[in-house]
């Protein structure tokens, strides 16, 4: 690295120099905490893993091209792997025998459940491949122990985080409609609308629309009406005249037919998932850059945090040892030590637990790397009785949302489905198995083959069931001497199972699919095999689950050290001048993507941060830290 990049600064320049704040993680969590420091005269540095690329559109161009050609349309395709921050995935997919591990990637696998999630350690972090849904939790999410005697409760209620709600949308630039979001409890204050008008439901979406609305659905002792509603999502779409009481909004890039630097008006394209090929889709990036813009914020790339350096007398963190790369896949590095007063790990859920137990920081509750969560994903797919429009995006732009809680609760988990306008791309790897199906199995050519095809992927509907899992100590991220990276740092070692709880409604999702499928008239084609990673068994039926790319919980948010990681504000307990921020926080998670409640808890964060570096500059967070209080 030369340091002439305006964006970046040279390592020996870096390790030389005294932050205000020292921030590891480029991604969402990383770059809002950032931008709102550096709003207050605050001096911050960012490390990221990856090679800190993609900022301009000729960086970006070569993203999406590397996503075209590639063969596998894996979430990181698009990007450079590098063998010195590598990320998941980065390994032939294979099912753990007889509980032995499968280390042959990354991440290493330790069972009894083989998850498939990964994040992308590039510059703007897992909102690169992210698919932009941008739902708040429910109330009852925050109350998981009060409400159902599950899982726990937040040390912070929905009202709480509400107004962080609304800052997060901001920034994220929100498409939506809230007269759709009237379900589970959801409260909006008075008159408010999204930045931006929802995204204009698929033809896919209305059709579905006109046989299920109204369905009524008994779950547990509730009937339940189902509904098509609208997903709000973080998306270039038309600004909303009424936002900011009528002074409207303007999204980040240009909304007109000229390609713009950080995007355009979404097209409709369907591989939102892993990149947007006209930057409609909110990255990560938008945020850091106008963050650095600010002359404040200084950008380490290829720098990897390999241990945080304590004072034993008064637990203070006292600087975080890093080792920068020259080339991303060769050998060799220098290291050096960070300094800063103030040090946030914005990594993410699995990075930041694995940062914290190589250096031997397991907490005073022990729960460091504990309470590990995901959604986990089951897919079910069927062909409609008429052409739908499949293939026209973005990737989901409905769902069904309103069995995403009640009392059923207190028994197994909650569900909600999203409706693909994409087709069975994630399930079957479509169109190009539909291809070599219409081929091989049917000997098809030429016109016949051509019509076949469009005829089968234009009928092609697929519903995923996001359904929750709740925290145990059991499921977890740790770390082995004995699987090391190139570069010499404990690679994460994953404990997962997924529980009866969460079975439950995977089983009650897959009848429920079923049903659907026979109201619309369409045939199922949904089918799992034993011999696939995520096979899984419940009530004598098999089923293939995914993980969602929601990691969260291994640091989880509490009010008292002995039972929590971090406090409300996301401040460790125990080094009263670090902060492990993101999803790694929650405490639950529900059915809502994880990304616009980490979003809103680092804006609190920032919040706590520049109350303590910047009196006056801002107000305190609404919590408080509550030492001594039960969880």
């Amino acid at each position: 690295m030369t340091g002439t990049d305006p964006f970046t600064i040279p390592p020996e320049v870096a390790f030389e120099t005294r932050y205000d704040v020292a921030i590891i993680g480029s991604g969402v969590s990383g770059a809002l905490i950032a931008k709102s420091l550096a709003a207050r005269g605050l001096r911050v540095i960012v490390v990221e893993a990856g090679p800190g690329e993609d900022v301009t559109i000729a960086d970006y161009t070569k993203s999406v091209e590397r996503f075209y050609s590639a063969v596998s349309k894996d979430n990181n395709a698009p990007y450079a792997h590098s063998r010195n921050a590598p990320m998941p995935r980065d390994y032939d997919a294979v099912k753990l025998h007889d509980g032995q591990p499968n280390d042959r990637g990354y991440l290493v696998q330790n069972g009894p459940f083989e998850i498939d999630s990964t994040y992308s350690r590039v510059l703007g972090g897992t909102t690169r491949h992210w698919e932009a849904k941008a739902l708040r939790m429910l109330p009852d999410d925050f109350r998981m122990q009060s409400a159902f005697g599950r899982g726990r409760d937040w040390p912070i209620g929905y009202d709480d985080l509400a107004p962080d709600y609304i800052r997060a949308e901001r920034e994220l630039g929100v498409s939506g409609n809230v007269e759709d979001q009237g379900y589970g409890g959801l409260t909006f204050e008075d008159g408010y609308v999204y930045p931006m008008k929802r995204m204009p439901p698929s033809f896919l979406d209305k059709t579905m629309a006109k046989d299920l609305d109204g369905l009524e659905v008994t779950v547990g002792d509730e009937t339940f009406s189902l509904n098509v509603r609208s997903t709000p999502q973080a998306r270039n779409g038309i600004p909303n005249a009424a936002y900011d009481g009528g002074k409207g909004f303007t999204p980040t890039g240009a909304v007109s037919i000229h390609q713009a630097e950080m995007g355009e008006r979404c097209q409709g394209n369907t591989n939102c998932v892993p990149i947007c090929p006209v930057q409609a889709k909110y990255d990560a990036r938008r945020t850091l850059l106008a963050a650095m813009d600010t002359g404040h914020v200084h950008l380490l790339p290829r720098t990897v945090a390999a241990r945080v350096e304590i004072d034993s007398t008064t637990g203070r963190v006292t600087g975080v040892t890093c080792k920068t790369y020259a080339n991303k896949d060769a050998p060799g590095h220098i290291t050096g030590t960070l300094n800063a007063t103030t040090y946030v790990l914005a990594a993410n859920a699995v990075e930041n637990a694995r940062l914290m137990l190589a250096s031997d920081l397991h907490g005073s509750s022990n729960l460091m790397g504990r309470n590990l969560m995901d959604h986990a994903y089951l897919l079910t797919w069927g062909l409609m009785p008429q052409v739908v429009g499949t293939g026209r995006g973005p990737l989901c732009t409905s769902g069904i949302e309103d069995i995403r809680t009640g009392a059923y609760r207190s028994h197994h988990a909650a569900v909600r489905f999203s409706i693909h306008n994409d087709g069975w791309g994630w399930a079957t790897g479509a169109p190009y198995t539909d291809l070599a199906d219409l081929v091989d199995a049917r000997n098809l050519t030429g016109i016949a083959l051509r019509n076949a095809l469009i005829d089968r992927v234009g009928r092609q509907l697929l519903l995923d069931c996001m359904i929750e899992v709740l925290p145990e100590e059991s499921n977890r991220i740790s770390v082995d001497p004995r699987h090391l990276d190139q570069m010499g740092n404990p690679r994460p070692v994953v404990s997962f199972d997924i529980p009866d709880y969460t079975l439950e409604t995977v089983a009650f999702s897959r009848r429920l699919t079923r049903r659907i499928y026979q109201r619309l008239g369409a045939e199922d084609h949904s089918h799992y095999t034993p011999s696939a990673p995520g096979w899984v068994t419940h009530d004598g039926e098999g089923f293939t689950v995914r993980g969602g790319n929601h990691w969260a919980g291994t640091h989880i948010m509490g009010t008292h050290a002995k039972t929590s990681v971090v406090d409300a504000t996301q401040r460790s307990w125990d080094h009263d001048n670090l902060y492990l921020a993101g999803a790694g926080s929650m405490p639950s998670i529900g059915t809502a993507n994880t990304t616009l409640t980490l979003a809103a808890l680092c804006l609190r964060t920032a919040d706590a941060i520049a109350h303590d570096l910047a009196p006056g500059t801002a107000a305190p967070s609404a919590s408080t830290r509550r030492e001594g209080v039960s969880a």
